[in-house]
């Protein structure tokens, strides 16, 4: 029996570590360096042992619209009515026999739907005065470096060839 603290007793963490090669080629866009891999994919090289590396990272906020009373009311009715169609699938699923089970599913979604209507414009009146516009988060590299183990940067170049990626060092 080992004991709690002991070395053998627990797995060494699994923390995100950046990956150890060589680069074989640079790209500007990530949908570039996707289409390099799939070429080096069809020419079956070992992809497991190619990583893209995103370089320079900035957060990209994108502003999607204003917000509005009707659009908050509206969000919050459609995320209620969601809400009440799982509930209603719930007690569809375990009351079938009950012949009443069309009203009461439906019940559920209008009641759902009223609710979330209800939290969304609340929550937005309160908070009016921070944030009046809705918007999506992403995280955007500026390069993306294809990286693999030194003794197959030379192959996965010459299949590469002509790519429209810059060349690695």
């Amino acid at each position: 029996m080992s004991l709690p603290g002991s070395p053998s007793s627990r797995r060494p963490p699994q923390l995100p570590e950046l990956p150890q090669g060589e680069i074989i080629s640079t790209y500007d866009r990530y949908a570039d360096a996707k289409q390099a891999v799939d070429h080096l994919v069809r020419a079956d090289f070992p992809v497991n042992e190619v990583s893209i590396v995103g370089n320079d990272v900035r957060s990209v906020e994108r502003v999607t619209g204003r917000l509005t009373y009707g659009r908050v009311a509206l969000m919050g009715a459609l995320s209620g009515a969601y809400l009440g169609l799982f509930l209603g699938l719930l007690l569809f699923i375990f009351q079938p026999e009950n012949s009443a089970i069309a009203g009461v599913f439906f019940s559920a979604i209008a009641i759902g739907a009223g609710f979330g209507m209800l939290f969304g414009v609340l929550s937005y009146a309160m908070n009016r005065n921070r944030r009046d516009f809705s918007s999506v988060m992403q995280f955007v590299a500026t390069r993306y470096d294809l990286i693999t183990s030194a003794e197959l940067v030379g192959r996965a170049r010459g299949i590469l060839g002509g790519e429209s990626g810059e060349s690695g060092e």
